[in-house]
C-alpha cells in the first residue's frame, strides 16, 4: 500500500536566550543558546509526484531553488536515491525574516513528510544530517522541545520541557537580515550576554521565574530592528516576566505565568501590529498530522 499524500504540522522556534561566545574557525559566530518550540505551525502538504513543485498561497517569499522546502526535498531524494518527485503546499503562518526559523520548519517538515510518504525508515540521526546541508536551524526543527544549541546549530542537547507558560509574539513591521545582524554584532558588539547554563539548570528544576531572569539576547542591541524596545515595554506593562527579540530578529516575544495577562498583552498589542500571536510550548518537531487514502501498488 502506498501513500498518496501527507500532512505536516511544522512549529516555529523561539530563543529563550542567544549568545555569541566567540569565532569558529571556518569563520562563523560560535552560538549558545536556549530554544523553544511553539505551537504556531507551518502546514505542509506532500503529494506524490513524477516531478518537483512548490504552491505557496498567500505568500510573498519567492518560489526559487533557494527555497528550504525545495532544498530539502531535493537533498531527501539525493540521500535516498528515490527516483520520485513531490508536489508541495505550504501554508505559511510563520512570519518571515522574524528569528523564528519558518523557513527551516519548511525544510524539516518536508524531510519528516517524505521520509513519511515514502516509507524511507529514515532515523532522526539521518534527517538531522541532511538538514545540516539545508541550514544551521534546520537540525533543531526536527528534533524540536526544548533544547540547548551550541556551535552554529549543530551541537544540540535535548532538555526537560520548559516549565509550563504562555508566549505573546509580535512581528514588527521591517523584518532583519541575519548577515545584517550579525555583521552589525562584529561592529558594535553587545552589553548583553544571557547566562545559558544558568537558564538550562532553571528549566532542569522547572522554575519559570528563574528561566526568565537568565533570558536574553546579544543579538537584540544591534539588529536595528527599532520597534524592538516599545514591543517589549507593552509586554511588561501587561505582566510579561521577561520579553525580548528572539534569533536575530525581528520578532519579539513576552514570556507569562498567567494566561489572562498574556491575552490582555496580546490584545494590546494588536492595534499597532497585525502579527500578533499567543502561543504554548512544544515538546517535539515537525508531525504527520493527516494520512490521504491509499491506493495499490500499480494502481
Amino acid at each position: 500500500m502506498l501513500k498518496r499524500s501527507v500532512t505536516v504540522l511544522a512549529p516555529a522556534k523561539l530563543n529563550l536566550s542567544l549568545d555569541v561566545v566567540g569565532t569558529l574557525p571556518n569563520g562563523y559566530h560560535d552560538l549558545d543558546m536556549v530554544m523553544q518550540t511553539i505551537d504556531l505551525y507551518e502546514k505542509i502538504t506532500l503529494r506524490r509526484s513524477n516531478g518537483l513543485s512548490l504552491a505557496l498561497p498567500g505568500s510573498f517569499v519567492p518560489v526559487n531553488d533557494k527555497n528550504t522546502a525545495i532544498k530539502a526535498a531535493v537533498a531527501f531524494f539525493r540521500y535516498t536515491g528515490l527516483l520520485a518527485g513531490v508536489d508541495m503546499t505550504i501554508y505559511k503562518r510563520v512570519p518571515v525574516r522574524a528569528g523564528m526559523a519558518g523557513g527551516s520548519a519548511d525544510a524539516a517538515g518536508v524531510l519528516v513528510g517524505l521520509n513519511e510518504l515514502y516509507d524511507a525508515h529514515l532515523s532522526m540521526s539521518e534527517l538531522c544530517a541532511i538538514g545540516a546541508g539545508i541550514g544551521a536551524d534546520v537540525p533543531f526543527a526536527l528534533l524540536g522541545g526544548t533544547c540547548r544549541v551550541r556551535g552554529v546549530g549543530d551541537l544540540m542537547k535535548a532538555l526537560p520541557p520548559c516549565p509550563a507558560c504562555w508566549f505573546v509574539v509580535a512581528m514588527p513591521s521591517v523584518g532583519v537580515s541575519t548577515p545584517e545582524a550579525f555583521a552589525r554584532y562584529d561592529t558594535m558588539g553587545s552589553p548583553v550576554h544571557p547566562d545559558c547554563e544558568a537558564q538550562e539548570q532553571a528549566i532542569r528544576a522547572e522554575d519559570l521565574a528563574a528561566v526568565c531572569a537568565a533570558a536574553g539576547n546579544a543579538l537584540e542591541h544591534c539588529s536595528g530592528a527599532e520597534e524592538t524596545p516599545s514591543i517589549c515595554a507593552i509586554l511588561r506593562e501587561n505582566g510579561a516576566l521577561t520579553a525580548q527579540m528572539t534569533g536575530s530578529g525581528a520578532a519579539v516575544f513576552g514570556v507569562f505565568d498567567d494566561e489572562t495577562a498574556a491575552r490582555a498583552a496580546l490584545a494590546a498589542l494588536r492595534p499597532s501590529y497585525r502579527q500578533c500571536y499567543l502561543c504554548r510550548p512544544t515538546h517535539g518537531g515537525p508531525r504527520v498530522t493527516v494520512r490521504r487514502p491509499m491506493f495499490e501498488k500499480n494502481s
